[in-house]
C-alpha cells in the first residue's frame, strides 16, 4: 500500500498548482452551493436566511470560491474579493453560514507569503466578514460565534505566518546546504592540488638525487673504463645499487598513490628518515665528493614527519653540492636540542641555486620545512662555497610524540 501512496503522492506534487487550486476552488464552490441548497429545504434553521439562495446567490458564492485558483498569484486580490464578495452575500440576506471559508483560506494564502506588517492588517476584513455574518445569525449565538469567529481567524494567520517561516527557514537551509556543498568541492579540490604538490615534492626529491648519481657515475665509468677498470667496475657497481634504491623509493610512492581505504599498510616500505644518513652519506662519497657528518647533543627519535623532512633536507643539500659544487667537499651537522638544528655547507665554487632559477630544489625544501613550523636560512658563505641552515622544532625528551604522518606518506 505505501508503495503505491508514494509515488501517488510525488505525482502530485509534480502538478501545476494552479490546477491544484483552480480544483480545490470548484469543490469548495460545489459544496457551499450544495449546502445551501440543504438549509433551505431545512424548515428547522430559520433565522439564518432571510433569502433564498438564486441565481444572483449562485453567482455570488462561485465568486467568492472560484477566485481562490488564482491565490497563489495574487493573494491580496484574492482576498479582497472573496472577502466583498462574502460580505455582499450576506447583505443581500443570504444564508450567513455560507462563504466563510473561503475568505479564512485567503487570509491563510497572504499570512503565508507576505511578513506579518502586510498580512497581519489583512486579517482585519476577513474578521469583518465573519463578524458581519455572526451579527445577522440568531442573537441568542451571537456572542459564541463571536469568540469562534476570533479565534478562527487567528488561527489561520497563525498558520499561514508559520507555513512562511518554514518555507523561509528551508530555503536558509538550501541556501546553507548549496554553500557547504560547495565548500565540500572546493576543499575537495584544494587537498587534490596539494597531494599534486607533495607527490611531486617527493618525485623530485628521489628522482634529482639518485639520477645525479647515477650521471656522475657513468661519467667517471666511461672515462676511466679502458685505464683504469676496477674504478669503472665501482662506478657501475654504485649505479647498480642507486638504481636498485631509486626504484624501491619508487614503488614505495606508487604505492601510497594504490593503498585502499581498507589497507593495513603491511608490506609497504617505510618513510625514509635520518636513521638512512649514513647510506645516503656512503652514496655521495662514492660519486666522489667527501662528505664529513658530525651530530651534537643526545639523539632521540623523531616524528615521521619531521624525520623525513630532515632526511629530504639533507638528500636536496647533497644533490646540489653534486650538480653546482664542481670538486667540493660537504659538511654535515646535526644539532639535537630544543631544536633541531641541521646545517650542509660545501667549500665549491659553483653557482649555487636560487628560487628566482634552479629554483625547484630549495622552493620544495622550504615548502617542506614550512609544514613543520621550521625555518631556513640558505646562502653563500663567506670564506666561499654554500651553506644551508634548516631548524625544526621537536618534542621534549622523554616525551612520547606520535604525530600524523603527512598526507601523502604511509606509516613508518
Amino acid at each position: 500500500m505505501r508503495a503505491k501512496v508514494l509515488p501517488s503522492l510525488r505525482r502530485l506534487a509534480e502538478i501545476d498548482p494552479f490546477v491544484v487550486d483552480l480544483t480545490f476552488s470548484v469543490v469548495a464552490a460545489g459544496t457551499t452551493l450544495a449546502f445551501g441548497f440543504a438549509f433551505a429545504t431545512d424548515s428547522g434553521d430559520l433565522g439564518h436566511a432571510q433569502r433564498p439562495l438564486d441565481a444572483v446567490g449562485v453567482g455570488l458564492t462561485l465568486l467568492t470560491n472560484l477566485v481562490l485558483a488564482w491565490r497563489r498569484r495574487a493573494p491580496l486580490a484574492v482576498l479582497a474579493i472573496s472577502c466583498a464578495a462574502a460580505i455582499v452575500f450576506h447583505a443581500a440576506g443570504y444564508d450567513s453560514r455560507l462563504n466563510e471559508v473561503a475568505p479564512l483560506l485567503a487570509l491563510y494564502t497572504v499570512a503565508s507569503r507576505r511578513r506579518p506588517a502586510v498580512s497581519l492588517p489583512w486579517g482585519l476584513p476577513v474578521a469583518a466578514s465573519w463578524w458581519h455574518a455572526s451579527f445577522l445569525g440568531p442573537g441568542e449565538y451571537l456572542w459564541p460565534n463571536l469568540v469562534q469567529v476570533s479565534v478562527m481567524v487567528a488561527v489561520a494567520w497563525t498558520f499561514g505566518n508559520s507555513t512562511r517561516l518554514l518555507v523561509e527557514r528551508n530555503k536558509q537551509l538550501a541556501h546553507l546546504t548549496e554553500r557547504l556543498r560547495q565548500e565540500q568541492e572546493d576543499r575537495a579540490r584544494r587537498a587534490v592540488t596539494e597531494e599534486r604538490v607533495r607527490i611531486a615534492r617527493e618525485l623530485h626529491d628521489v628522482v634529482a638525487h639518485h639520477m645525479s648519481v647515477i650521471v656522475i657515475q657513468a661519467g667517471l665509468a666511461r672515462y676511466v673504463f679502458g685505464s683504469d677498470p676496477a674504478t669503472a667496475r665501482g662506478a657501475l657497481s654504485t649505479i647498480a645499487d642507486t638504481g636498485s634504491e631509486v626504484m624501491g623509493e619508487m614503488r614505495r610512492l606508487l604505492s601510497v598513490l594504490r593503498i585502499d581505504a581498507d589497507d593495513e599498510g603491511d608490506g609497504y616500505d617505510s618513510v625514509p628518515g635520518l636513521q638512512r644518513l649514513d647510506q645516503l652519506v656512503e652514496r655521495v662519497r662514492s660519486a666522489g665528493v667527501p662528505v664529513h657528518v658530525s651530530i651534537t647533543g643526545s639523539v632521540r627519535p623523531l616524528p615521521s614527519g619531521i624525520d623525513l623532512c630532515a632526511y629530504r633536507v639533507v638528500q636536496e643539500c647533497l644533490t646540489n653540492v653534486l650538480k653546482h659544487a664542481g670538486q667540493a667537499s660537504a659538511w654535515i651537522s646535526l644539532t639535537y636540542g630544543r631544536e633541531l638544528e641541521l646545517r650542509v655547507a660545501d667549500d665549491g665554487v659553483g653557482a649555487a641555486p636560487t628560487s628566482q632559477g634552479d629554483g625547484h630544489g630549495l622552493i620544495g625544501m622550504r615548502e617542506r620545512v614550512k609544514l613543520y613550523k621550521g625555518t631556513v636560512t640558505a646562502g653563500v658563505k663567506p670564506s666561499g662555497g654554500f651553506e644551508v641552515v634548516v631548524t625544526l622544532p621537536m618534542p621534549p625528551p622523554g616525551i612520547v610524540h606520535q604525530p600524523s604522518d603527512p598526507p601523502g606518506e604511509p606509516n613508518a
